[in-house]
């Protein structure tokens, strides 16, 4: 071989190289505090673009998060997270934003948004993968057992037109859409909203799976070292006719829960300072504590404040092991303990040597179904607890009140979860651009 052909050779396996590392695009709708962006981030073999969202506790927190861990300028940070509402679509692809959008989303958006929309922050780059999750309320089966209509006049049955939409503007070679196993059965208008979701994106040239294939299209959050049994629907779609395979996109998903080892509650947390009690409730700057306060930095780790009567109904749970009683003898419990006369046990520890049941938004009202499993604690988990439970990193900051926090926490992606993901999706699109 002479010194030409090794040359050539030489900058053929560089440029390959430098293929097979290119970062690939992606735009996050609904994006909350930052689940499935974290994941895809991780994985540094993607950039993301545009991440969108309405509520804004939710887009501080993942704009601060992109400038503190990620490296972006408080500038490029503030122009990608959109704080907006996705029901405008067109204004929120194209800009030229209404006198109404601007004086409620304006103020907090870079004036490059407000006028031409994402399609300024996508410039000339290609939009590889586009992810989201909407809302998942009206589409769990909890959501629609409390409501009288359950959940069919509720707008954000129909919030997966916007995500449609948005798709249908930028084209990516592959769309993530995240919910709850309820939206398998969701029928908003008398008509399953999976095939609504199908049929939306037939007419925009994509494919997914048929609705009645879509059950094995859950994957449990467990399986990508998730301290937390969380189980979800993933809808990949696929341009039709595309090069890429909606089979092969899952088998590579479901082969990176073959890499990791499961994961505990002990695992997860157990290494955290312990919050006991204090003998006496005591009040300092306007706020009542029930648990010890921490020198530490961490100020996520810090207990809501328990009664005394849920202090000792919390010791006396844990103790007595009332995770492992029948149904009757857990609300006996409860009606003895309260004085009422109750079907439902309102009650429940974690258990250390298991995962967590589903960290839900509800723990912004109360913590009774994730009581903390060490009974001299005697106290619901803390934020930064139901973060790590998430799988999100310990050095990820919360933004807002405490019951913000847990809300958005309650709403995310597990970020390891979105991680096995994005690997899968990498794994497949970039394999043909390597050989």
């Amino acid at each position: 071989m002479n010194i030409i052909s090794i040359m050539l050779l030489i900058l053929k396996i560089h440029l390959k190289a430098m293929k097979s590392s290119k970062k690939l695009t992606f735009i996050d709708l609904f994006a909350g505090c930052g689940g499935l962006s974290e994941g895809f981030l991780q994985t540094g073999m993607f950039e993301g673009i545009a991440h969108v969202e309405w509520e804004l506790p939710m887009v501080e927190t993942l704009r601060h998060r992109l400038s503190t861990k990620w490296k972006h300028t408080s500038d490029e940070s503030k122009k990608s997270v959109i704080h907006f509402d996705i029901q405008k679509t067109n204004e929120l692809i194209d800009g030229n934003w209404s006198e109404e959008s601007i004086a409620k989303f304006g103020k907090t958006n870079h004036e490059q948004i407000t006028q031409h929309g994402i399609k300024s922050l996508t410039k000339d780059k290609e939009i590889d993968v586009i992810i989201g999750g909407p809302p998942c309320q009206a589409y769990s089966i909890a959501g629609r057992a409390q409501d009288n209509n359950s959940m069919k006049d509720d707008y954000r049955n129909y919030l997966f037109e916007s995500f449609v939409k948005v798709v249908d503007a930028f084209l990516p070679k592959v769309f993530v859409f995240e919910n709850v196993p309820g939206i398998l059965s969701a029928s908003p208008g008398d008509k399953l909203v999976t095939e609504r979701i199908y049929e939306a994106f037939k007419v925009s040239g994509y494919n997914i799976l048929d609705p009645k294939k879509l059950q094995t299209a859950t994957f449990t959050a467990t399986d990508f070292g998730v301290a937390q049994k969380r189980n979800r629907v993933i809808i990949i779609g696929v341009k039709n006719n595309s090069d890429f395979d909606l089979n092969c996109i899952y088998s590579a998903i479901k082969a990176q829960t073959l890499k990791v080892k499961k994961t505990t509650v002990k695992d997860a947390i157990g290494h955290l300072p312990s919050i006991k009690p204090l003998k006496m409730a005591k009040r300092e700057n306007g706020k009542n504590f029930s648990h010890q306060l921490l020198d530490i930095q961490d100020k996520l780790h810090s207990p809501r404040f328990h009664n005394s009567r849920d202090i000792s109904i919390f010791q006396n749970w844990v103790s007595k092991n009332m995770n492992s009683m029948q149904s009757a003898e857990k609300i006996k419990f409860y009606n003895d303990l309260i004085g009422k006369k109750s079907n439902h046990g309102k009650y429940r520890n974690l258990e250390w040597d298991k995962p967590s049941p589903t960290v839900v938004a509800h723990l912004h009202k109360d913590g009774l179904m994730f009581i903390h499993p060490d009974a001299e604690q005697a106290r619901s988990i803390t934020v930064r607890e139901a973060a790590l439970l998430q799988s999100f990193p310990e050095d990820y900051q919360f933004l807002g009140s405490q019951g913000t926090c847990y809300k958005m926490i309650g709403n995310a992606v597990p970020p390891k979860m979105a991680k096995g993901i994005a690997n899968g999706i990498y794994k497949i699109l970039t394999q043909k651009e390597n050989k």
